[in-house]
């Protein structure tokens, strides 16, 4: 394979199959940041051949205008902007504007779409009575599964996906819904009755009100932990191409409806590996069981032989430290500050984790910082979240990420039903044989 760039300073990459006097020439394609594409689309006409890329993690499966992110260099973009930024300047609504269309908005705009999101928090009475038909005890994530892709047969009026009007309405639906459904999920698991959104409060404010409040007294907004809140939307608002984002996007692809495409991203979200992540590191805390056996843990850690797993510490894409983590960090020790808490197992094991995983040389050689799930995961156990709702919290979040992209999908005329090749290494042809000859 031999590349070159040809006289308009594209480049070219070409491909010749060994053995034969077969070759094809196929063009590379660049974007705004990161490296060059072999654009592979004529390689099995051509030579009659595929790529094998197990997980996709060298494959680019679409363009994007949303999200970027260099993992060596510890960046994150959103539409262009450092996360960095707009999660000490900006809110989640604002975040979420930007996200959808492109660019900051204007006072009105923002206004006009803030105004959006708050009036369509409320969800059909008859939905809330689908709650009923969940076991007591099912897990906040299977309900949160069952009840968005339930959403398309309530409000099945808008759902025609050729229609950019009707693509927006079920935009806002989802991103002003998903957090009624979400507390409402938590309220159900411990039997107490669902709070309706309040139009006076932040997207923030409302979710953590209808987490925590209960009619038989008032409830009072605490600036700090909803602020709190907010960032962690912020900062999980949307991280490019993942497992979630993908599959939402592949059963876009078929034309599904958005409620099954975001129900989809949710189920895929459950996995532990994606966006259990942090609930696994209170598990992991919970296992080290008081901050004297942090040393016997640590040394399991180091030990080749041993399986003991570090959670919340490194990243797949951050090759160097995620640039989420230190915002979290601050918020952490923010909301530790304004909650006052002493006397926490857990929270201890946690600030002795994080003050060896910076000053320790077997963390710091292999850049194994603390990570965004890791510091999120403290803030929510703080908060008094129940491990079993961080994934919920993290779908909450992640729901205007998913609708951006599903949005950008159906919008690009490029975008084919996906359709992932295989190599296949079962039984070549063979014939059936009878049941009484086979012995």
């Amino acid at each position: 394979m031999t590349s070159k760039a040809d006289a308009a300073g594209k480049g070219t990459v070409t491909v010749t199959l060994d053995g034969t006097n077969r070759s094809t020439t196929l063009p590379l394609l660049s974007g705004t940041l990161g490296p060059a594409v072999v654009d592979i689309r004529k390689l099995y006409g051509d030579l009659g051949i595929f790529t094998y890329d197990p997980g996709y993690g060298a494959t680019a499966s679409c363009e994007s205008t949303i999200t970027y992110i260099d993992g060596d260099a510890g960046v994150l973009l959103y539409r262009g902007y450092p996360i960095e930024q707009l999660a000490e300047r900006s809110d989640y609504i604002e975040v979420a504007y930007l996200l959808m269309y492109g660019e900051l908005p204007t006072a009105r705009q923002l206004e006009e779409f803030r105004r959006g999101v708050t009036y369509h928090t409320m969800l059909h009475e008859q939905l809330r009575r689908f709650f009923d038909g969940f076991r007591r005890d099912a897990h906040p994530m299977a309900v949160m599964c069952g009840v968005v892709g339930a959403m398309a047969a309530f409000y099945h009026d808008n759902l025609d996906i050729n229609d950019p009007r009707q693509r927006e309405i079920a935009a806002f639906r989802l991103i002003a819904k998903v957090p009624t459904i979400a507390a409402w999920a938590y309220k159900y698991s411990i039997g107490q009755p669902f709070m309706y959104p309040r139009n006076d409060l932040s997207y923030a404010e409302n979710f953590l009100y209808m987490l925590n409040a209960v009619p038989a007294e008032p409830w009072v907004n605490n600036p700090i932990l909803s602020r709190a809140m907010d960032r962690i939307l912020v900062l999980h608002a949307d991280h490019e191409q993942n497992a979630s984002t993908s599959t939402v996007r592949l059963a876009g692809s078929t034309g599904a409806n958005p409620f099954a495409c975001i129900a989809a991203g949710i189920a895929a979200l459950w996995g532990p590996a994606h966006g259990g992540a942090n609930e696994a590191v209170l598990k992991m805390l919970a296992e080290i069981g008081r901050p004297e056996n942090i040393p016997a843990f640590i040394n399991g850690v180091k030990d080749k032989n041993s399986h003991t797993k570090l959670m919340g510490f490194g990243h797949r894409v951050y090759k160097n430290f995620d640039p989420r983590a230190k915002i979290m960090k601050e918020t952490c020790h923010e909301v530790l500050a304004e909650l006052g808490i002493k006397d926490e197992p857990l929270l201890d094991i946690a600030m002795e984790l994080e003050r060896i995983a910076l000053s320790d040389e077997y963390f710091i050689s292999r850049k194994l910082y603390p990570n965004v799930d890791f510091y999120s995961g403290i803030i929510l156990k703080a908060m008094g979240i129940p491990t079993q709702m961080f994934t919920v919290l993290f779908a909450v979040a992640r729901t205007v990420g998913w609708v951006s992209q599903w949005k950008e999908l159906i919008e690009d005329p490029s975008q084919r039903i996906g359709r992932p090749r295989q190599i296949y290494r079962g039984p070549a042809q063979r014939d059936y044989v009878p049941l009484d000859v086979r012995g």
